[in-house]
């Protein structure tokens, strides 16, 4: 395999909070140095990376890959392209593909066309249960063995407690992670905004905080019944980190997440019906949005994710409350993260840690590093440089984003995956 030098970049790993400028040294797929070259290594690509920063790649816990089943809005190659322009060398695919994700056939089909394209590592997310209809649980324990990191509803409801309660136990037992998205179906009630002025104004059917922080406060309970371990999807809102904080304060084996969007959106910017920013779970308050991001700076969030969700134009370009929802994010996931981290006043390993280590941890897999031994999973980008997001130009078949037309600073040059170049740009 190519040997590689990454000479005079601002090496950040945040998994060792080094912050400093280097060189890295790659062979075999692996970081076999910083800063000085092995004996006798002589490299047959040198990178200058003089004013670049090089990171560990980016590792993403919500991509949705769209396969099988909806090829007419993304497919593995297009979204994982998409990845690879984004800096995410690791994601997390949820399950809700058609079919789902409930047969470890299924799992292996995907992983096997992800390992061809060797684009990115991709790691499915199973179903918890059958079909994602809520009754009956899936075969965890093949599905794991099949490949998946964890056991995910997606967006689809469970019927009743018992349930989930049911999925816990039978989690628990075998020690894997239960992925859920906090939302009671019965006060969400099919709604598609933030119950508060804009929704009232608009007309839209509304979704309450109490959908969160219910579901949130079932959630634990049976948690402490049944010891099993559990990451919350896309927290929301401020009442929602508090009931999280609390939580973890008291040892709950607690996890969870939010969406790079909801840390620089609110429901304000719906505008007038602005369908781009139709998203689940709901951009809420501005409070709201403030309190994600000041908990993920504390770390009561574990990591920010893209929630990737490619949607075709025919179904943004209806009313608001007809819109599916969803954004594409893969390829926003970096500059939307280090404009947090500077409006926040983070140092620059703090603001990558949330999109490297933190969730590689919440994954459970040996990425997130640059340390001497890691797999030679790197980005490099320039931290400086400004672009305009224009659909058009992105990889994912996706072009859907409420930041289309916006400025953003920080570009991908190179994506490098096991020490192979898989993106220049």
């Amino acid at each position: 395999m190519t040997r590689l030098e990454i000479k005079g970049a601002r090496v950040v790993d945040p998994a060792t909070r080094r912050d400093a400028k280097g060189s890295i040294y790659v062979a075999d797929g692996v970081i076999v140095a910083l800063d000085k070259a092995p004996d006798g290594f002589r490299p047959d690509e040198t990178i200058d990376a003089q004013g670049l920063v090089a990171c560990p790649g980016l590792v993403d816990l919500s991509a949705r890959l769209r396969e099988p089943g909806f090829e007419y809005r993304a497919t593995l190659e297009s979204e994982l392209r998409a990845a690879a322009a984004g800096g995410v060398t690791t994601l997390a695919c949820p399950p809700d593909t058609d079919p789902p994700l409930d047969e470890p056939g299924l799992v292996e089909m995907l992983t096997r066309r992800a390992a061809s394209l060797d684009l990115a590592r991709v790691h499915p997310l199973g179903a918890l249960t059958v079909g994602l209809k809520g009754e009956r649980l899936a075969e965890m324990a093949e599905l794991a063995e099949a490949g998946c990191v964890g056991f995910f509803q997606g967006s689809a409801a469970l019927p009743d407690p018992a349930t989930l309660l049911q999925a816990m136990r039978y989690a628990s037992t075998f020690g894997f992670t239960v992925w859920l998205r906090a939302q009671d179906a019965h006060l969400a009630n099919g709604g598609v905004a933030h119950d508060g002025e804009v929704a009232t104004r608009l007309g839209l059917h509304a979704i309450p905080v109490m959908a969160e922080t219910v579901a949130l406060r079932t959630i634990i309970e049976l948690m402490a019944a049944t010891g099993a371990r559990v990451h919350i999807a896309r927290l929301s809102s401020a009442a929602g980190v508090a009931v999280v904080a609390q939580a973890k304060a008291q040892g709950a084996p607690l996890s969870c997440d939010v969406g790079v969007h909801h840390l620089h959106l609110c429901d304000r910017d719906i505008g007038d019906f602005d369908a781009q920013c139709n998203l689940s779970p709901p951009l809420r308050d501005p409070a709201d949005r403030d309190r994600l991001r000041k908990a993920l700076a504390e770390g009561v969030i574990d990591a920010a994710c893209s929630d990737h969700t490619p949607v075709d134009d025919d179904a943004k370009q209806v009313p608001f409350a007809e819109a599916e929802p969803g954004a594409t994010g893969l390829e926003l996931l970096l500059p939307l993260t280090l404009q947090w981290g500077k409006e926040t006043g983070l140092k620059l390993a703090e603001t990558l840690a949330a999109v490297t280590i933190r969730p590689a941890k919440v994954l459970g897999v040996p990425v997130g590093s640059l340390q001497a031994g890691a797999a030679a999973d790197i980005c490099i980008f320039d931290p400086s440089r400004a672009w305009v997001v224009q659909p058009s130009a992105l990889a994912s078949q996706g072009k859907n984003t409420p930041f289309q037309g916006l400025e953003l600073t920080g570009r991908v040059v190179r994506t490098i995956l096991g020490g192979r170049t898989v993106h220049t740009g």
